[in-house]
């Protein structure tokens, strides 16, 4: 019982972090685009790459969890 708390617990403080990463990343573009629209196609690739390494360290959490 003990280990399948710890699991939860260390796969949802994993992906704590990046959910806020990611939250951060797409209020920052918003904004950006909100105030200079002609810069949504520059922001867009950047934007995505970001998110999907913020990504990655959610899906470690979640492999070290299933490994632990």
């Amino acid at each position: 019982m003990e280990i399948i708390l710890s699991k939860a617990l260390f796969v949802a403080l994993g992906g704590f972090g990046p959910a806020i990463a990611i939250g951060l990343i797409g209020k920052s573009a918003m904004q950006s685009i909100g105030r200079n629209p002609e810069s949504s196609e520059k922001l867009f690739v950047p934007m995505i790459l970001a998110i999907a390494f913020a990504e990655a360290i959610a899906i470690y959490a979640l492999i070290a969890g299933f490994l632990f």
